[in-house]
């Protein structure tokens, strides 16, 4: 790879990196390429999604309804005591905006992107069906691993000291080394959802201070304020915590003394990604599925430290807020890493070493012998040395599957992943070949035949994609709701009245002590909205779900098994059209299998003809060679006719 821009757009010389730097880093950027060059369809598709939302959003009744200030619908306050009640129509740039992402066209996109997963894992497997055949990789699966050194020296020291005592110290040594490593493991996703929680209270608590500003522009600005504000936080803790993940991740797989190298890397690899995808998912996992589920109603919230009520959604419903978390999240994730880890901080560091270097020459320059040296011309290797040490390509892996976790687990709630996903991969593509190139050592060439357990992992996110998008779009979008409305309960089979009928009574007079609003500018209250399905205050069962709750209920669990069931039907179909072997490999296999079978055969027929020659003497009888290669004797009877010559 080269690192300059202007060849950014050209194929990559797969085979030359793999002459340079062998197997394992030629496999990286030929799948690199490969993802990358896939996800022009979806980003194409996105945007059109997108669009489609700009057009047709003017014509979308519910958010015409929500933007209507003469329904004159009153909510219920966000919190108890300092908020007042509020006016829908204060949201209606929210409604418009979630609209863009949580429209029609998304169903189909999350399909389609559940085929594009098949349809990339299969065109992977072919490319790299080609690679092996033209790298000479497949025999490669007969070659040992040897063992690690650590692992023979801890087998040393095992056997020293527990050989009277196997059996039981055998137990406590497995005590002690795998225990405290699954205790540690658990300990990180306490944290991990700690740090999750921590940023929750922060946001509940931030929006019941800032309501008590009486500027009501402020109030009204609120919420974006400290959703906006929680999603920064959330972002800065996930990007700490995976530097610290994976340190843990190494010091917990060497405490489990893998025996080879590969099987280090493999636990490695799964720890590290493990940690990691936890940490960065878990955050938009909350707000996809549990914000707002436990939250209560008007008169029974549910409280946290006795004082703070659990945050709600928006009424345009908790997608918008899932988009700002993911896309947040994942492009200051990306260009953190890309400017930050991969170019800033290496120039840094040679930097600091160019700079002690010269303190160095100044210092050693009083020396004739020395100033003799510095005159000569700095040799390669010299350079080389102050180079970066080479770390591995799991860390590049590792950034690309966080990445692809990103584009196809939530892509239901933001179409435009694949296309930020694309421009991001355009650039990481020249990153790490000018990094390879110029920032550190060369490393040793290693020969593998695939991309390993990444492949797995790819695999297993794409099936668990499917079950994400498919619970993204029932519980957290309003499809659903909306579809059974429009063909259950609207009186003119259109979306008129929608708004109306997702909104919940509330009589204000059940407000418990101390909870009501203190002071508002909206007089003459007596009924408030919020957001459920539940009956008014003057039915006999007030504030218990009504029959729409359990038909919407209904209608998004029967959605979940058809989607599901029909994205993986329609993946596995795909995987069995597309063969893992190309024609043209597959033919160019057989020409090669029927040239080593014209050859053996010809060998066979020589040595057959030398053994009939009169000069040969009867003792030098070669073996026999048949078509697979197996050397067997000839039988009894040839032998025979071989002894009387002529």
């Amino acid at each position: 790879p080269q690192g300059n821009s202007k060849v950014m757009f050209k194929y990559q010389p797969v085979d030359l990196i793999r002459k340079y730097f062998g197997e394992q880093i030629g496999l990286y950027f030929a799948w690199l390429g490969v993802y990358t060059q896939l996800l022009i369809p979806p980003s194409v598709l996105g945007i059109i999604v997108f669009l489609y939302g700009i057009f047709t959003v003017d014509t979308n009744v519910p958010s015409l309804e929500t933007c209507d200030e003469n329904l004159n619908i009153t909510m219920c306050p966000l919190c108890d005591a300092v908020c007042d009640y509020w006016r829908l129509s204060t949201v209606c740039s929210l409604a418009r905006a979630s609209y863009l992402f949580d429209n029609g066209a998304t169903v189909f996109f999350a399909i389609f992107m559940s085929l594009w997963a098949a349809c990339f894992l299969e065109h992977w497997k072919r490319r790299q069906m080609c690679l092996k055949h033209t790298w000479d990789l497949t025999s490669l699966e007969d070659e040992e691993d040897e063992l690690r050194p650590e692992y023979e020296e801890a087998l040393q020291e095992k056997k020293a000291k527990l050989r009277a005592q196997a059996k039981k110290k055998g137990f406590l040594c497995f005590f002690l080394t795998n225990v405290p490593g699954l205790c540690f493991v658990d300990f990180q996703i306490f944290v991990t959802f700690s740090a999750v929680f921590g940023v929750v209270v922060y946001r509940i608590c931030m929006l019941s201070v800032w309501s008590m500003n009486p500027d009501p522009e402020a109030k009204a600005s609120v919420r974006m304020t400290v959703t906006t504000t929680g999603i920064i936080l959330n972002m800065l803790v996930v990007l700490v915590l995976e530097e610290v993940y994976g340190a843990i991740a190494v010091w917990l797989t060497e405490l489990e003394l893998p025996k080879t190298e590969e099987e280090f890397g493999e636990r490695l690899i799964f720890k590290s990604f493990f940690l990691k995808s936890m940490n960065a998912f878990a955050p938009i996992f909350y707000v996809a599925f549990f914000k707002g589920r436990f939250a209560g109603r008007p008169g029974d919230y549910v409280y946290i430290f006795e004082d703070y009520r659990m945050e709600e959604c928006a009424p345009p419903g908790c997608l918008i807020e899932l988009c700002i978390q993911l896309s947040m999240i994942m492009l200051g994730k990306q260009l953190i890493q890309n400017n930050v880890f991969e170019i800033l901080i290496p120039k840094l560091k040679k930097m600091y070493r160019t700079i002690q270097e010269e303190k160095g020459k100044k210092l050693a320059a009083e020396d004739e012998e020395n100033e003799k040296e510095e005159k000569r011309q700095k040799q390669q290797f010299d350079k080389d040395f102050t180079l970066e040490p080479f770390e591995g390509v799991s860390p590049e892996y590792m950034e690309m599957i966080i990445q692809y976790g990103f584009v196809s687990l939530f892509v239901a709630s933001f179409p435009l992943a694949p296309a930020f996903a694309l421009l991001n991969n355009v650039i990481e593509i020249r990153l790490d070949a000018a990094k390879f190139v110029t920032e550190i050592r060369r490393p040793d060439a290693v020969r593998c035949k695939d991309i390993g357990i990444w492949y797995n992992i790819l695999c297993g996110i794409s099936k668990f994609s499917v079950i994400t998008n498919a619970f993204v779009i029932s519980f957290t979008s309003e499809f659903v709701p909306r579809m059974v409305y429009q063909f259950m309960y609207s009186v003119n089979g259109t979306m008129s009245g929608y708004t109306e009928h997702s909104l919940s009574y509330f009589n204000v007079s059940n407000f418990p002590p101390g909870t009501a609003p203190t002071t508002t500018l909206i007089t003459g209250v007596n009924m408030c909205r919020y957001k459920d399905y539940r009956d008014p205050p003057w039915e006999p069962d007030a504030y218990t779900f009504s029959k729409q709750y359990w038909s919407v209920l209904a209608a998004r669990l029967a959605f979940v098994i058809f989607f599901q069931n029909l994205a993986m039907f329609l993946s596995m179909l795909v995987a069995w059209m597309i063969p893992d072997v190309p024609r043209s490999l597959r033919d160019q296999l057989k020409k090669e299998n029927m040239a080593l079978m014209e050859f053996l055969l010809n060998q066979d027929q020589e040595a057959r003809a030398k053994s009939h020659s009169p000069q040969c003497p009867t003792p030098c009888f070669p073996a026999s060679i048949d078509v697979l290669g197996d050397r067997n004797p000839p039988p009894p009877s040839e032998l025979k006719r071989n002894d009387t010559p002529g």
